[in-house]
C-alpha cells in the first residue's frame, strides 16, 4: 500500500435546524507516504474542513458525512470512536494552524503546552520531557530554547510562535502533517525560513504533508502534487509542474493569473501633498520603583520622505520595523517629534479639534476588515458614518452617496442593510474601502489591506484601488510585507528596519543597494 491517506467520495454537510447545506461534495484525494500534497483554493472552497475531516475535528453533530470513506494508514477514520481518534491525533497526525496566537494557550508557558503532548501520548512528565523539548525548539530554529520554554506566547514573535506550533506538531514524529495556511500572516523572510524548515523536517522524518494555502507560489515551492478546490468541489489535481504549466480548469487558470502584476497608475503631478522630515516616535522604557526612564524603544527613528499628489508610496519591512507606527504618527494617532506637513499645514502638535477637518481628507483602510468594521452596524451605517460625523449632506443625499460608492467598489447596494458577518473577507474589505472613499479624501493610508485575502480577491482589490486612484487622483500610502503587491502599485518605496529607513527609491526592485533590501527582494520573488 503506497497511500497513507485515501479519501473516497467524501461529502461534508452542515445541519442547521431543519436545513442541510452541502459544504463539500464527492472529494477523492490520496496522499502517499512521504509525499507533499498542496491543497489550494479561495476561502470557503472547503480546504480546511476537508483536511480536518481526516482527524475528525469538524464540529459534531452539526457537520456530518452523508457519503464517503477516509482511510488513514489502513484505519477507517469514520468508524473510529472518540478514544481512538484522540490517540491518532498528535501521534499519527500533527496539525499546524494559520494563527498560532489563537492556537496556543495564552495562560500557559511554552514548556507546559509542549510537555502536554508528550504526557498524553508517551506518559512523560514535564521534568522527563524537558531535554526533548529543548532539543526540538533548537531543531525548529528557536534561539535560547531553555529561556523560551519559560515564555508565554505573547512574549514571542510571530515567527517564533509558529516555530513552537511546528515543534508541538512534530514532537511525536507523526506520519502526516496537516499545515493549514501556516505562513499566511508572516513576513516574507520569516515565511521563507518556515517553508525551508518544513521541507528539511519532512525529509528528515520521512513524513507526508498536506499543505493548505491560497498562495500558489508557496505551494509550487513545497508540493509535488496539487489539488484545486472551488465551492466544495475538487476541480483539478495533478503534478505541480503539469498544473502550473498547463492548467486545465478555468478556475485553476484564474488562480494562476491572479498573482500580483502590472505597473503603478501614473497620475502624479509635481505638487507635494505630504512631507515628513526627521520624524521620531520613541517609547520610554521605565524601570525601578520610581519608574525612571532608562531608555527608549525607537519605533520610528529619523524618517523623512516627500509624497506628491496622485502618487503611491510603498512602505515595506518585517514586523516590528515601524511601518504601522509611522502610519499612526501620520494620522495623528501616535505622538511624534519632527515635522509632518499635509498640504503645507503642520500636523505635529495639532489639537483634537484642529485635526477634525483634516480627518475627512486623510483616510485609512486597515488590515483586518472584520476587526475594523463594527459588527453591530449595518453596511449602510458603516459607510455613511463619516458623512454624518462631518455633517455632510442630508439623509437623502447621504443614502444616495452610499449607493453610489457601493456600486463604485463593486458591491450590490441592495445588500446595504446587511451586517459585516454576512460578507466574505474580500467584500468586507470593499466595505472598508467604500467607508474611506465616500469622503473624497486626498490621501488614503492602506495598512496591509490585502495580506489576509486570497490571491484572486487580492488581485481584485488592487485593481479596484488602481481604478479609484486614476479616477480621483488619489494619493496612497501602501504598507505591506508582500513585495509583489507593493511592486504592482507603488511608485516610490521605503524599506524600513528596526524603525529606520535603510533604503528608498523608485527602483529598489530592479537595483537594490542595501543588503537587507536585497535579501527581501530575493526572498519575495524566489517563488
Amino acid at each position: 500500500m503506497n497511500e497513507l491517506v485515501s479519501i473516497e467520495n467524501l461529502s461534508i454537510a452542515l445541519k442547521q435546524g431543519d436545513r442541510t447545506q452541502d459544504l463539500v461534495q464527492d472529494i477523492n484525494l490520496t496522499i502517499g507516504y512521504g509525499e507533499t500534497l498542496g491543497l489550494v483554493g479561495e476561502s470557503g472552497s472547503g480546504k480546511s474542513i476537508t483536511a480536518l475531516s481526516i482527524v475528525q475535528l469538524n464540529p459534531k453533530p452539526q457537520m456530518f458525512h452523508p457519503t464517503g470513506r477516509i482511510m488513514l494508514d489502513g484505519i477507517d477514520i469514520l468508524r473510529q470512536d472518540e478514544k481512538d481518534l484522540r490517540r491518532l491525533r498528535g501521534s499519527t497526525v500533527g496539525c499546524i494552524f494559520q494563527e498560532p496566537m489563537t492556537s496556543l494557550n495564552p495562560l500557559q508557558t511554552v514548556e507546559k503546552q509542549l510537555a502536554e503532548v508528550l504526557f498524553l501520548h508517551k506518559g512523560l512528565s514535564v521534568e522527563r520531557s524537558r531535554s526533548t523539548l529543548i532539543t526540538w525548539l533548537d531543531r525548529v530554529g528557536i534561539r535560547e530554547p531553555q529561556q523560551k520554554l519559560k515564555s508565554y506566547p505573547h512574549q514571542l514573535s510571530g515567527g517564533e510562535r509558529q516555530r513552537v506550533m511546528i515543534a508541538m506538531a512534530l514532537l511525536t514524529e507523526p506520519k502526516l502533517l496537516i499545515a493549514d495556511e501556516p505562513t499566511t500572516a508572516l513576513d516574507v523572510t520569516v515565511q521563507a525560513q518556515i517553508l525551508d524548515l518544513l521541507q528539511d523536517l519532512q525529509k528528515e522524518l520521512g513524513m507526508a504533508m498536506l499543505f493548505i494555502s491560497h498562495d500558489l507560489g508557496v505551494v509550487k515551492k513545497l508540493a509535488s502534487r496539487i489539488a484545486v478546490m472551488q465551492q466544495g468541489k475538487l476541480v483539478e489535481t495533478g503534478l505541480v509542474d503539469d498544473v502550473f504549466n498547463s492548467p486545465q480548469h478555468p478556475y485553476t487558470q484564474s488562480l494562476i493569473n491572479a498573482q500580483p502584476h502590472g505597473e503603478p497608475v501614473i497620475v502624479a503631478d509635481s505638487t507635494t501633498l505630504l512631507h515628513a522630515d526627521s520624524v521620531h516616535v520613541w517609547f520610554p522604557v521605565y524601570k525601578g520603583v520610581f519608574k525612571r526612564t532608562v531608555g527608549h524603544v525607537k519605533a520610528v527613528n529619523d524618517v523623512s520622505f516627500a509624497l506628491r499628489r496622485g502618487m503611491t508610496l510603498g512602505i515595506v519591512g518585517e514586523s516590528g520595523s515601524g511601518k504601522s507606527t509611522l502610519a499612526k504618527a501620520l494620522l495623528g494617532l501616535e505622538k511624534a517629534q519632527g515635522d509632518i506637513d499635509f498640504d503645507n499645514q503642520p500636523l505635529i502638535g495639532l489639537s483634537h479639534k484642529a485635526w477634525q477637518p483634516l480627518r475627512r481628507r486623510i483616510q485609512v483602510v486597515f488590515q483586518d476588515p472584520y476587526g475594523s468594521l463594527s459588527p453591530r452596524m449595518s453596511v449602510s451605517q458603516i459607510i455613511m458614518e463619516g458623512l454624518e460625523v462631518n455633517r455632510i449632506g442630508n439623509k437623502e443625499s447621504r443614502e444616495q452617496a452610499v449607493e453610489d460608492i457601493m456600486r463604485k467598489v463593486g458591491l450590490d447596494p441592495s445588500l446595504s442593510h446587511r451586517y459585516p458577518n454576512e460578507f466574505s473577507g474580500g467584500q468586507r474589505q470593499r466595505i472598508a474601502i467604500a467607508r474611506a472613499m465616500i469622503l473624497n479624501p486626498d490621501v488614503v493610508i492602506l495598512d496591509e489591506p490585502t495580506s489576509s485575502l486570497d490571491r484572486t480577491v487580492q488581485f481584485q482589490i488592487l485593481s479596484l484601488l488602481k481604478e479609484l486612484q486614476q479616477q480621483r487622483r488619489l494619493t496612497y500610502i501602501f504598507i505591506s510585507h508582500d513585495l509583489k503587491v507593493v511592486k504592482s502599485i507603488a511608485h516610490h518605496v521605503i524599506v524600513m528596519k528596526q524603525g529606520s529607513i535603510v533604503e528608498q527609491g523608485a527602483n529598489i526592485f530592479t537595483d537594490p543597494q542595501d543588503p537587507y533590501t536585497r535579501s527581501l527582494v530575493e526572498t519575495a520573488f524566489a517563488y
